[in-house]
């Protein structure tokens, strides 16, 4: 297969790649992006690689079976995790799973076995991630973690990784970028509100009808 047909989707996942380098949402070893290119086929970066300094060439191209179709390039550790979720969520076309710092931090606490980032301070971050959900620890690059998040994403968009990472989830390269940025602000925002509260002032996130009423929005579309 000529893999040069694909030039477009190589060059779109090494752009967001470079974008998410550049907006501190990982580091230049950590993170990985997916592209769905066909109901067969999808790219990803690279491992060993500078992730602030690919160019498309350097994005793999892999079979939903597994096969990489650019054998020079070495797989991304978190390559199965990426295959399984697209397998799993036939509408998902884009992957990004980085280890911005304080999503990072907040894989590391809970509140009664859940996320503990609130995504109900202000409307834009429940409408867009509503709840993420944690997915319990299993070692990086293993077939184990693989598979659990596969099957978390079967009905969520946002994952948390547990002493890990994030995972988020996209109709395009676009919306799965913009998720893992606004979980990065929400947990900024859950910092500071609870910073805030512990100095006496009142916080007040979205009460249930008004998350009820964002919701009703999102999916009458």
């Amino acid at each position: 297969m000529d893999i040069k047909q694909f030039e477009q989707q190589r060059r779109q996942v090494a752009s967001f790649m470079t974008r998410l380098y550049d907006r501190q949402l990982t580091t230049a070893s950590g993170g990985n992006i997916s592209l769905r290119i066909s109901e067969d086929l999808f790219c990803i970066t690279p491992s060993a690689l500078d992730k602030g300094l690919l160019t498309f060439e350097d994005i793999a191209v892999v079979t939903l079976e597994g096969k990489n179709l650019t054998p020079h390039l070495r797989l991304s550790i978190e390559t199965e995790m990426h295959r399984l979720i697209l397998i799993s969520r036939p509408d998902c076309k884009a992957i990004v799973h980085a280890h911005p710092t304080y999503v990072s931090a907040f894989t590391a606490i809970q509140k009664d076995g859940k996320c503990a980032i609130n995504t109900h301070l202000i409307a834009e971050s429940y409408y867009i991630l509503e709840d993420p959900i944690l997915v319990e620890y299993r070692l990086m690059g293993t077939v184990n973690l693989a598979e659990i998040a596969a099957v978390k994403a079967f009905d969520h968009d946002v994952l948390l990784l547990e002493n890990h990472g994030a995972v988020t989830l996209g109709h395009s390269m676009l919306e799965a970028f913009d998720k893992i940025e606004l979980l990065e602000r929400a947990a900024q925002m859950t910092v500071v509100t609870e910073q805030m509260a512990a100095a006496g002032y009142a916080v007040s996130p979205l009460a249930d009808p008004r998350l009820k009423q964002l919701m009703q929005m999102k999916y009458q579309k």
